[in-house]
């Protein structure tokens, strides 16, 4: 089989056009075309991007077979299925996922601590603190919990915009290149102590912030020292969601790259079944919020729904990881 065969078969079993390659080897298509038709042969530089993308050695590519046989053999391209990432590729993904981390990380707190000025400001107004009527405190408190989650929510977009090319990390089979497995592995190893110490003070802050509300009700407090212990409790756990974010981000990262925890090949796979899910799930939500408002509920407690609906979504996520995967464990040892 010549190149230009070899060239064709890679191509054709990725299902890629000759506009697609050319763009992943940074070419023309009257290139790839050339290549392929035999009229002109890749440099040596496009030889070794080739090699990489598809996970063959340059040996196979240019060795030459006498009967020109088109079909591939298993053992030649075992990993043609996999996503090549170069040493170069790899570094530039895990600068931006660090940098990143801490901007996603206070855009999550951001939108849990949202509904504070809002449940403040409805119990003041209530209880006579301020000098606002209950509509109007409602109607402000509804609109900084709105800017505060619309800020939020641009964050996160923003910083998803700027990771969307490395997407293909959390659903291909990777292929690293020599000496990425390494890097990635060190540095993994060396934020361990930061990320442990992380995951830790927000399982404490979670278990802590129930405490205002506890020492409340055994002090039998007033409703409105209740609204207080509401905006605490919520400003604590913010803090939690921070550290949970930022550390999760910066180790998610290392585990994409490296093909661990929920990044394995076949948690890849399961995780494609469920990943309708989020965008049918908070379209419920927002359902649901609109349907109480306008059905007579204040939207100041129909805007409870919020944190209540996120604190759901992580539990059923997690059900929902745990029952794909054993789905796929199951179908593997069929």
């Amino acid at each position: 089989m010549m190149l230009s065969e070899k060239i064709m078969t890679l191509r054709k079993k990725k299902g890629w056009s000759q506009e697609e390659l050319a763009e992943k080897l940074d070419v023309s298509r009257q290139s790839v075309s050339k290549w392929e038709s035999a009229a002109s042969v890749p440099d040596l530089e496009r030889i070794l991007q080739i090699s990489r993308l598809f996970g063959v050695t340059t040996d196979w590519l240019l060795k030459e077979e006498e009967d020109g046989e088109v079909t591939l053999r298993e053992e030649d391209y075992e990993e043609a299925d996999s996503r090549v990432v170069s040493t170069e590729e790899a570094e530039r993904f895990m600068e931006l996922n660090e940098r990143l981390a801490l901007p996603r990380a206070l855009a999550a707190a951001l939108c849990v601590l949202s509904p504070i000025p809002l449940i403040l400001l409805a119990g003041l107004s209530e209880y006579g603190k301020i000098g606002l009527s209950e509509d109007r405190a409602g109607g402000l408190g509804m609109v900084i919990l709105l800017v505060l989650v619309a800020a939020g929510v641009a964050v996160l977009i923003f910083t998803g915009t700027k990771l969307e090319k490395y997407e293909y990390m959390e659903k291909e089979k990777l292929t690293l290149q020599y000496g990425v497995k390494g890097v990635a592995a060190k540095k993994k190893e060396a934020f361990g102590r930061r990320y442990n110490l992380a995951i830790t003070l927000g399982t404490v802050l979670c278990i802590l912030a129930v405490i205002p509300l506890m020492t409340a009700a055994a002090f039998s407090a007033s409703d409105l020292v209740y609204v207080y212990c509401v905006g605490v409790l919520l400003g604590i756990v913010a803090v939690a969601v921070y550290f949970f974010m930022w550390a999760g981000s910066i180790q998610g990262g290392y585990d994409r790259l490296l093909q661990e925890g929920d990044y394995t090949v076949e948690k890849k796979t399961a995780a494609k079944k469920i990943s309708f899910f989020p965008g049918a799930y908070w379209c419920l939500v927002v359902a649901l919020f609109l349907i109480l408002g306008f059905r007579g509920m204040e939207w100041s407690d129909a805007a409870l729904v919020w944190p209540v609906a996120a604190l759901v979504f992580v539990v059923l996520w997690i059900i929902l990881k745990a029952v794909a995967g054993a789905g796929e464990e199951r179908r593997k040892r069929r």
